[in-house]
């Protein structure tokens, strides 16, 4: 009887895989051919905290790009010490050409550190059309053409963008970071929007002003750990949709260690427990090689498990497989190929990782420790001075 039920449950996370590889290949097919649109002037706002692998590289794919129109670039960082200082200034001097701003200020906003470091750096954006992207993104020359492509449609209030993972080294703690985004995230990110969902996937987002200025600023961000979450949950109360730019990038994987990578991911888990918690539970289904294991050894070996456990493998191999090669052509010079060999031990990490993220909802944050949003912290509420805010709380450190 338990052998059967893991048996269903690995065919149904079989299903899963397939279907999210499906969803790729539409997105890939999706994209078709690109002419860069009459551009609107852009600032791109790059909030660092210090130095990080790859860190140089990924700053350097934003002036490389085909955009038609005036674009400015804008670092942040908190304090005259900061290790990535060197490298925005290494990155100016390659780039007479470009139009980089450097911003060093120390005022705190609220506890959440990247947000305060975009409030500080506002007052420095010269231009209407708003992309906020991570420190580890790595971009295409067709990135700032394709969000202002995606922002132009009707009713478009922020778009968002899909994302890989691009090892920093060969460890295998990088290669499992790697794969967990590339062929886990990702495809599950793009079925779920086939399903109807419109989330705010925070690598990188674009937006106008008068958008950001409407539903409070940076400022309603502060004190939120998912940022990303309570700023398309926002657009979306204005009316607006969350589009997808046809576009990929890719995310730096910089673990060493297993721990390191244990921590990060084991923050995104607690936080999207915390707010999604229905859809986390069913999350554990997206692991079929770990039920296969466990029907394998509640059969004690038995020969038709196994030959199960072997067409669930072939199926998450054949996927990830598709995947990259899905992905060849729009990451260009960024795509990596991950190892097939190693989904037996992700899946193993990552259903342990679920396990563990009902224990709790402090996470590890560069050092900081906080507390992950809930629903009812990201829920509007109206207040007697007029307009619905945020509820405001403040993070555990």
């Amino acid at each position: 009887m338990l052998t059967g039920v893991l048996v269903a449950l690995a065919a149904v996370g079989a299903v899963q895989v397939l279907a999210g590889w499906y969803a790729t290949v539409l997105f890939a097919a999706s994209r078709g051919g690109h002419s860069p649109p009459p551009g609107e002037p852009i600032t791109v706002l790059k909030p660092l905290h210090g130095t990080e692998p790859l860190l140089a590289e990924a700053l350097a794919t934003l002036c490389d790009q085909d955009y038609p129109a005036a674009f400015q670039i804008v670092f942040g960082v908190h304090g005259e010490g900061d290790a990535a200082i060197s490298i925005v200034r290494a990155l100016q001097a390659r780039h007479p050409d470009r139009d980089i701003a450097l911003v060093i200020d120390p005022t705190p906003h609220g506890t959440n550190p990247k947000i305060g470091n975009l409030i500080n750096m506002m007052p420095s954006a010269r231009y209407d059309v708003l992309v906020i992207a991570d420190s580890d993104v790595h971009v295409r020359r067709d990135y700032l053409s394709r969000f202002v492509e995606a922002l132009a449609r009707p009713g478009v209030g922020l778009v968002t963008t899909i994302y890989t993972g691009l090892p920093a080294f060969r460890a295998l703690a990088a290669l499992l970071g790697t794969t967990q985004i590339t062929h886990g995230f990702l495809p599950g990110a793009l079925l779920a929007r086939a399903l109807g969902r419109r989330d705010c996937l925070g690598a990188t987002m674009c937006l106008r002003r008068e958008t950001l200025t409407r539903i409070g600023g940076f400022e309603i961000l502060r004190d939120h750990l998912a940022d990303d979450n309570v700023l398309g949950r926002r657009v979306r109360a204005e009316g607006l949709d969350v589009a997808l730019a046809a576009t990929v990038v890719a995310t730096t994987v910089p673990e060493h260690s297993i721990a390191a990578l244990w921590r990060h991911e084991l923050r995104w888990a607690r936080t999207i427990r915390t707010l999604e918690p229905a859809g986390f539970a069913a999350s554990v289904l997206q692991y079929p090689l770990f039920f296969a294991l466990l029907a394998v050894i509640s059969s004690a070996g038995s020969i038709w498990v196994w030959a199960c456990a072997f067409a669930v493998w072939t199926i998450r191999a054949l996927a990830v497989t598709g995947i990259d090669r899905a992905m060849a052509q729009p990451l260009g010079g960024l795509a990596f190929h991950s190892p097939v060999w190693l989904l037996p031990l992700r899946d193993l990490l990552s259903v342990a990782e679920w396990i563990v993220s009902h224990a709790g909802r402090r996470v590890d944050w560069r050092g900081l420790t906080l507390q992950a949003d809930t629903p009812a912290r990201l829920a509007p509420r109206t207040t007697s001075n007029g307009p619905a805010e945020l509820n405001k709380g403040s993070h555990a450190r």
